[in-house]
């Protein structure tokens, strides 16, 4: 047995550090998100839809956003026409988490690990607002296309970056890149 485990360490380093940093992290976005009442919306989700908003505007877009009254989230309007809700599904912070999680698990020196996850994070966060005001926009002028649109290409292009940044970090800059 021990001599399995001595082959198999550091899959198990990092099998064990990847679902330690997710529980972590995701326990406590939980406790965040509890601490919201149930119809409110949360800050993180508040701050996306304000910059939303404010991507739009950038572009003399026709564009209003603001809180639902009586749900947690944020009616998208568009032309004066109602376009998407911004849920908390809609601020990227699961996908964030699940970057960082793996990026701790193969984590390299400690200055770079750091600086690598501020970049993703970063990252993550701004083509996902790059994102949902697309996503505005196209389902404007193809909501019969929103299927494909919000359940396949948008997730594809947001996993995508995730995964780019992963097989950059893992050749790069982790401890087992070459």
């Amino acid at each position: 047995m021990k001599k399995y485990f001595l082959q198999f360490k550091p899959f198990l380093i990092f099998i064990g550090t990847f679902f330690a940093a997710y529980i972590g992290f995701t326990l406590v976005y939980k406790f965040y998100l509890d601490s919201f009442d149930t119809t409110d919306v949360d800050g993180i989700t508040a701050v996306v839809s304000h910059n939303v908003d404010w991507l739009l505007g950038l572009f003399n877009c026709d564009s209003k956003i603001f809180k639902s009254p009586l749900n947690p989230y944020f009616e998208v309007w568009y032309n004066a026409k109602f376009t998407l809700r911004i849920v908390e599904g809609c601020n990227a912070v699961s996908v964030t988490i699940l970057f960082v999680s793996f990026v701790l698990a193969f984590s390299g020196k400690l200055k770079t690990t750091l600086g690598f996850i501020l970049f993703g994070v970063f990252l993550i966060y701004v083509l996902n607002v790059i994102r949902i005001a697309l996503l505005t926009v196209l389902l404007f002028r193809f909501p019969e296309q929103e299927h494909i649109l919000h359940g396949v290409l948008f997730p594809l292009i947001i996993y995508g970056l995730v995964f780019s940044l992963w097989v950059f970090w893992v050749n790069k800059f982790s401890k087992y890149a070459k």
